[in-house]
């Protein structure tokens, strides 16, 4: 599974198509929010296992998207408006996004690595 087109819909969500035919439209917001990197959802690092609390305030330009480049041919990293951009959303993750939306579903640190 790949991406074929990725481009952002009226400023509020990522629309995605696949190679099977598929599309994905994710909020920016449920995007962010969910960011797979060390600083948003933790990490472990020799039987240590790091979880950042959630920031205190939030800022409107964290849920624009300044750019997106593809990587490995595998995922996309997002840079956003309030330069973060440490995330690195895999195809099989973005998927996964797309699917537990609706649901507003927090995602667990375990299952993204």
């Amino acid at each position: 599974m790949q991406a074929i087109q990725i481009k952002i819909l009226n400023k509020e969500k990522l629309f995605i198509k696949w190679d099977d035919g598929s599309e994905s439209a994710i909020s920016l917001k449920y995007l962010r929010d969910e960011c797979p990197c060390a600083n948003c959802k933790g990490e472990t690092v020799l039987l240590k296992t790091y979880r950042p609390p959630k920031p205190p305030t939030t800022n409107p330009d964290m849920y624009k998207i300044k750019s997106i480049d593809v990587v490995g041919g595998y995922a996309i990293q997002i840079v956003w408006k309030d330069n973060h951009n440490t995330g690195i959303y895999s195809w099989e993750y973005l998927k996964k996004l797309d699917k537990d939306q609706d649901n507003n579903t927090s995602q667990n640190y375990n299952d993204i690595i």
